[in-house]
């Protein structure tokens, strides 16, 4: 399980855009699966989406089609998660996680009781 850390949320407004990251301090994700997932309020940790290293894009919601995509910018420790027009049930804590597969990493987080702080995304008025 790759050590990982998010950052980059906040409070934004219904229709608004953020970008989160996801870095690695100790290796490169080049070669790695990347999958957000998220917790809202009184929910289930969800995953969300899933890049894989050929930067095939597996959507798990289909509420977040088309508004959210993986972002790989060749810097190697870090992928982004773009978020665009945000809605209030949007708002959730948001977790990274990296292995060789999208499915593998999947099962290997949500398997596991050691997540990190992720960051905080409040859609609201």
């Amino acid at each position: 399980q790759l050590q990982v850390v998010e950052s980059g949320g906040g409070l934004v407004q219904p229709g608004g855009s953020l970008r989160l990251s996801c870095t690695c301090p100790e290796v490169t994700l080049d070669y790695s699966a990347v999958v957000w997932f998220r917790q809202a309020p009184g929910k289930e940790r969800e995953e969300i989406l899933c890049n894989d290293p050929t930067q095939s894009t597996t959507y798990y919601l289909d509420s977040v089609k088309d508004r959210f995509v993986i972002i790989r910018d060749g810097a190697g420790n870090t992928v982004y998660l773009q978020m665009n027009s945000l809605a209030p049930e949007d708002t959730a804590v948001y977790y990274c996680g990296g292995g060789p597969t999208c499915r593998d990493t999947i099962d290997t987080y949500k398997g596991t009781e050691s997540w990190g702080p992720g960051t905080q995304v409040t859609v609201s008025a």
